[in-house]
């Protein structure tokens, strides 16, 4: 045992006396190294304190309970043959069916109770789907006006929409023959409709008593905006497209729909057009007969340039950028309002759309998997990405400046088209899209990608 120990005793101070020797050794590499790691981190405080006092665009770093979190920028668009996320998991709908099941079998005859799944309206969204009406109107009145100044490209064969003066060089086209082009876009002027989509759904008359459109009634039953359709059904009266209001609510006999209200009453209150769910302070027909506010045309058709606008001109310009703005978000804010009381399904492979409680049954769908469904949609909730498309496209800082770069894609920003229109005709860059459009993020030049990590 003592032999041992003295063994390990020397081994020790062996490999001690070996450490002090090469730390002896290193010392001069070492505080070399610590001196110039400190120099560097002194001369990054002294780079971001005075880029926090001098930027007014740097945004602050955002807490934890700030109102507009981090946000990324968006993933590229899915596979065609994945199926869209569930909005709701499908362990909970499968909980959600048994529950209805077994509360058919104990009443299977009851009055169904709450809005609107009872045929009536929810009185306080009422107000909302004359908002979002208008909102949508004031909306495309001004992109109408800021597309002649700001310029919108979209590319030939793709529906990939670009802001400013030259097309990005980023290689994402998915249109035909994008191999033989290395998928590099094909730029052309474009306008309102590619800025800003609504896609289109069938126009239900009764959305409760017959909330399905067969495949025969495809041709007889009109299509219109998926918002539109959604705001008269939470309470929007146009004259266009009528549409039933109950009075009494209905009753659901084993799973079914049944409307106990005389035919005399059903032809009166249709005459009549008296709803006696809708606040009586609204007039929906003085509201929707005012036409929307037209704003005078800015410059003419043969200017096509922000530099070529005087003083005067720029502020009409950004106070209808403000306002064009204003009128988006307020639009989102009232849809998602809405849709968290009225059921929008969406196909789970395709972009088609249908505002009430189920999709219809026409067989049109051409996505993946259309085979196995005799070409029947395969229906889900949708978001409110569906109904309203907000089209993300590159961020650009300067529309006079140069193309965007394949290269240095990974240090560009997104942000929707409305949003990045409206931004360059001088609206103030939303705080929940700051970080996604990567306003905090410096560039390297086109020679300076090699020596960046």
């Amino acid at each position: 045992m003592g032999a041992a120990a003295l063994g390990i005793g020397s081994s020790l101070r062996r490999c001690s006396a070996t450490s002090i020797s090469r730390r002896s050794a290193g010392d001069m590499r070492t505080t070399v190294i610590f001196s110039q790691l400190s120099i560097l981190n002194r001369l990054s405080h002294r780079i971001n304190s005075s880029l926090s006092l001098t930027s007014n665009t740097m945004p602050a770093a955002e807490d934890p309970d700030d109102g507009f979190p981090y946000s990324d920028v968006p993933n590229p668009s899915r596979i065609k043959s994945e199926r869209k996320p569930y909005v709701t998991p499908m362990k909970i709908l499968i909980a959600r069916a048994k529950a209805e099941k077994e509360a058919r079998k104990a009443q299977p005859c009851r009055v169904l109770e709450e809005p609107p799944e009872n045929g009536l309206l929810v009185p306080e969204l009422v107000e909302v789907a004359h908002r979002v009406y208008r909102a949508r109107g004031h909306l495309l009145s001004g992109l109408s006006q800021l597309v002649r100044v700001i310029p919108v490209l979209r590319c030939e064969l793709c529906n990939e929409v670009h802001i400013g003066y030259v097309g990005h060089e980023i290689r994402t086209c998915t249109g035909p023959n994008s191999w033989l082009r290395s998928a590099t876009h094909v730029w052309k002027r474009g306008g309102v409709r590619d800025v800003f989509r609504f896609p289109k759904c069938f126009h239900l008359y009764d959305r409760v008593g017959k909330p399905r459109v067969g495949h025969d009634e495809r041709f007889s039953v009109p299509r219109i905006p998926a918002i539109v359709e959604l705001c008269i059904q939470a309470g929007l009266n146009l004259e266009k497209y009528p549409t039933k209001r109950r009075t009494k609510p209905v009753y659901c006999i084993e799973g079914r729909i049944a409307d106990f209200e005389s035919v005399a009453e059903e032809n009166e209150s249709e005459r009549k057009c008296s709803f006696q769910n809708v606040n009586p302070l609204i007039d929906s027909s003085s509201m929707l007969i005012e036409p929307v506010e037209k704003i005078q045309n800015l410059v003419e058709n043969r200017i096509s340039h922000m530099d070529q606008l005087n003083d005067e001109e720029r502020n009409k310009v950004r106070d209808l950028s403000k306002l064009t703005l204003a009128s988006w978000f307020e639009m989102t804010a009232g849809a998602k309002k809405i849709m968290e009381k009225y059921v929008v399904n969406t196909c789970g492979y395709c972009p088609e759309v249908q505002v009430g409680p189920k999709g219809h049954k026409l067989r049109m769908c051409k996505a993946s998997k259309h085979q196995s469904r005799n070409g029947l949609h395969a229906w889900q909730q949708a978001t409110l990405d569906d109904i309203v498309d907000p089209n993300y496209v590159w961020h650009v800082e300067d529309l006079n400046g140069p193309a965007l770069n394949n290269n240095l894609k990974r240090y560009y920003g997104k942000a929707p088209a409305v949003v990045e229109l409206c931004v360059h005709a001088g609206a103030p860059v939303p705080d929940q899209y700051r970080s996604m459009m990567r306003l905090d993020v410096v560039s390297p030049e086109r020679d300076e990608v090699d020596l960046v990590a």
